[in-house]
């Protein structure tokens, strides 16, 4: 199983690509659902990816923390279920009951948003700022505020893992800093999981094993 970094592909400032996905009950969600909300965080993750399980609590806990301040927060997967059946969108939807998910989790079928977004690997996040809501602040507008990690702890099982314990404390920092209208305040680290599981001939031109 191949460790991939975040792609940093996508420019601070850039726009949210658009998407329009199903989640596993068949209801599609798109990105103006969101258009009211204070920040938006875009989270490439799966079912089955070792570095996403040692994470899943901590990602159910921030957003239930954060959705009553106007946060909004959207998982997709978007691997390929012929070779990973374990991600396929009846096992999502136990997923999200099993983590406490209180966030849309949808199924990107032709990778095409993971394309848009140039994830790379699972998890992969995204953090999007008041620009991309038509609420810019009163400094320079800014829309992707981060992409990165959700902070340094790894499964201990893993090459490069620790005992850190997962606290988000990159991603509340990116968050912050979305409401606030600021730059993130620290050197951005790339995420690290298990390569997005592109179809046979699907793989994007940054994609590298």
């Amino acid at each position: 199983m191949a460790q991939t970094l975040s792609s940093f592909l996508r420019p601070i400032g850039a726009a949210a690509p658009d998407f329009a996905l199903p989640d596993p009950h068949g209801v599609v969600h798109t990105l103006s659902e969101f258009s009211a909300s204070r920040a938006l965080v875009v989270m490439f993750i799966c079912n089955h990816c070792p570095y996403v399980k040692h994470l899943r609590q901590g990602i159910a806990t921030i957003a239930r923390e954060l959705q009553p301040r106007g946060v909004a927060f959207v998982g997709i997967s978007s691997n390929d279920i012929a070779a990973y059946p374990a991600d396929a969108p009846d096992k999502m939807a136990l997923e999200a009951a099993e983590a406490g998910y209180t966030f849309p989790y949808l199924f990107d079928e032709s990778q095409e948003v993971a394309k848009a977004y140039k994830a790379a690997c699972t998890p992969d996040f995204f953090v999007f700022g008041p620009a991309r809501v038509g609420l810019a602040p009163s400094g320079p507008a800014q829309e992707l505020v981060y992409q990165g990690q959700f902070d340094d702890s790894r499964p201990s099982s893993r090459t490069g893992g620790n005992t850190l314990p997962v606290t988000g404390s990159h991603i509340r920092a990116a968050i912050d800093a979305a409401l606030s209208g600021s730059p993130y305040p620290d050197q951005m680290k790339h995420s690290i999981g298990c390569n997005i599981k592109w179809k046979p001939g699907n793989e994007p031109s940054y994609f590298t094993k």
